[in-house]
């Protein structure tokens, strides 16, 4: 199978050249690079025009997340179609060998693989990825919950099922559910790693999620998300992060972020709904329910085996430190 990996990105210059070189130094070679840039202003364009890529651009005001993807895909010439984020990048060299290989099996229509944060990412962020990334690959999940920060669906399926270009967000999961609506698969590979990061204010981290639960309502109009579960949710992720911090003994340092975060984060969701009910599904326990308090472990029984990628910080020269 050729594959094409087709990346996102506006304004990514911190970022988008260390996933470049981690894509570079993948065992999978010969890989298709599609770059969809929607009007950057710093020297993201310039970054990635020393690579091996070929550039698509579409103006600012025309952007949606769907939109750009569509772009990229229509563009790629691969039987699978890798999609990630400017602002990840992957841990290991087996990445996408790892995240192409449920693809044996002719019901897979979507892969998406796993996440952790980095040194700069949010301590309530690191927790929202363990529990959405857990260690545990599941090759057919029942929902269709993915990201497409790191992910992979089949071009043949693509063309016929187009990514949404209304959604504010969660297109990746609106695809899964029509894929899964047609008899595929969805499966989470939890080796196919990545790190994602998520540096953020505190109005960023609210629209993210008032996008997001602005298109879920949409994806899911059965669902509500009333002012009730706006305050429970809240209060039982913020004291669950509370609790992991205490047992990281990085409470003090975090005290003041983790509530932020959470009412940011539950704010945003609420006025995304702006409806009352209860939470129902299993997919929104996926979504907003907190990570479970468990012994911290790395993705994978072979992961002391495998090799990983050494990045080099590009403003101290000595190496990048991935992850809490």
């Amino acid at each position: 199978m050729k594959i094409s990996l087709v990346i996102r990105c506006y304004n990514e210059e911190q970022h988008i050249g260390r996933l470049l070189d981690g894509i570079l130094q993948q065992d999978t070679k010969d890989v298709e690079i599609i770059v969809v840039d929607s009007g950057s202003t710093d020297s993201t364009v310039s970054i990635v025009s020393g690579y091996p890529i070929k550039l698509l651009t579409i103006p600012k005001e025309e952007f949606s997340f769907g939109r750009s993807l569509n772009l990229g895909c229509s563009a790629v010439t691969g039987d699978i179609i890798v999609i990630a984020s400017a602002h990840v990048y992957p841990t290991y060299k087996d990445w996408l060998e790892r995240m192409v290989s449920p693809f044996s099996d002719p019901k897979v229509a979507l892969v998406y693989g796993g996440q952790r944060g980095d040194k700069s990412s949010a301590y309530s962020e690191h927790q929202i990825l363990a529990k959405w990334f857990p260690d545990q690959t599941n090759l057919d999940q029942d929902h269709p919950f993915c990201n497409n920060a790191n992910s992979a669906i089949r071009r043949v399926l693509w063309e016929e099922i187009k990514y949404d270009e209304t959604l504010t967000g969660l297109e990746d999961t609106d695809w899964a559910k029509r894929a899964m609506g047609l008899g595929y698969k969805v499966a989470y590979v939890a080796e196919a790693e990545v790190a994602h990061i998520h540096k953020e204010s505190l109005g960023r981290i609210y629209n993210r999620y008032l996008r997001e639960a602005i298109a879920f309502s949409r994806i899911f109009p059965q669902e509500r998300f009333g002012f009730s579960d706006f305050v429970r949710l809240f209060a039982v992720n913020a004291l669950s992060d509370y609790r992991h911090a205490v047992r990281d003994g990085v409470l003090k340092e975090n005290l003041f972020g983790i509530f932020g975060f959470r009412m940011m984060h539950f704010l945003g969701t609420y006025r995304g709904f702006k409806q009352s009910g209860p939470i129902t599904s299993q997919l929104k326990r996926t979504f907003y329910y907190p990570n479970d308090l468990k012994e911290s472990s790395n993705p994978g029984s072979d992961a002391g085996s495998r090799r990983k990628i050494e990045y080099v910080d590009n403003q101290t020269g000595g190496p990048v430190d991935r992850q809490r």
